[in-house]
């Protein structure tokens, strides 16, 4: 393809608006890690519509063009259609991204978000790690705290309707794939999920600068529980299926969104900044609640 102009070229850059991806129920995936996961997670589930990729970012990722003979010709989501792919110019490529500095190679990949109820009710398995963004409006925070989720093992993202969209293409860049490895949730009421989370038995924990409880003591008492050493029964347990729920980046959680917590924890602070970036706060309490999760299975 070497047409900037063309009727399909416009098409896809229109998927770097919310109003083209509601449309067409697709999204932008942009640089060669992102769609290396996506092509891998296609060939265990239809996902992809298309690939769209400049001879040199062919020639320069062996790995990818391997993937892509792999996936040329498979089914996509919709009946009777097959997965797409065309060379084309870096000028075409760059008329489709939505970055400042493209990366060689971008997919269209379709929407397809799970059934809630069927991700606790599958075989009886509850999620152990949940994290809930409520009224996050940075694409990057979103994105970063989907792939610190991602690395911590958690089993589920979920985010509220007032939530940046996830699928926004900055969003997806972030996520560094990690978008293709664990069941994503959008656009839920906060009350109805946290009610589905707690019928399954699930805590409900609050990250919150002003929290009563300290995410350092609770890692204390976590470990403490491991090793059979003495410690405070009476205090959160880590180790337990655990919902985190994490605000916007100015306000925080709302006063409604946290009484719907069980417990508010606070990251301490040790040092003398006013208070942490919210990717950063979410890595360190969905990590804090990994290693009690890892750390207790037998």
């Amino acid at each position: 393809m070497e047409n900037p102009q063309a009727d399909r070229v416009k098409d896809i850059a229109s998927l770097a608006t919310r109003r083209g991806r509601h449309k067409k129920k697709q999204f932008l995936v942009e640089g060669p890690q992102a769609v290396r996961e996506a092509l891998n997670a296609h060939l265990h589930t239809p996902l992809l519509d298309a690939v769209y990729v400049t001879e040199r970012a062919f020639d320069r990722h062996r790995d990818i063009a391997e993937l892509l003979e792999k996936v040329h010709g498979t089914p996509t989501p919709e009946q009777g259609r097959k997965v797409f792919m065309r060379m084309v110019t870096e000028e075409v490529l760059e008329a489709m991204s939505d970055a400042v500095t493209p990366q060689g190679m971008i997919a269209i990949a379709f929407i397809q978000e799970p059934d809630i109820s069927r991700i606790f009710s599958a075989q009886g398995k509850i999620p152990q790690l949940v994290a809930v963004l409520a009224r996050l409006q940075d694409p990057g925070n979103a994105g970063t705290i989907i792939r610190a989720a991602d690395a911590a093992g958690a089993d589920l993202i979920v985010s509220t309707a007032d939530t940046v969209d996830i699928y926004n293409p900055k969003t997806v860049r972030s996520t560094a794939g990690s978008l293709f490895h664990l069941p994503v949730v959008s656009n839920l009421a906060l009350a109805d999920f946290i009610e589905t989370a707690r019928r399954y038995g699930m805590g409900i924990l609050a990250a919150d600068g002003y929290g009563a409880l300290d995410l350092d003591e609770l890692s204390d008492i976590a470990a403490a529980k491991r090793w059979a050493i003495p410690h405070d029964e009476s205090s959160y347990d880590l180790s337990q299926p655990t919902v985190w729920l994490l605000g916007n980046e100015a306000q925080g959680l709302s006063a409604d969104e946290k009484a719907l917590a069980d417990e508010r924890v606070a990251v301490p602070v040790h040092g003398s900044a006013e208070s942490l970036n919210v990717s950063v706060a979410a890595a360190l309490c969905l990590y804090a609640s990994a290693r009690a999760q890892h750390g207790t299975k037998k």
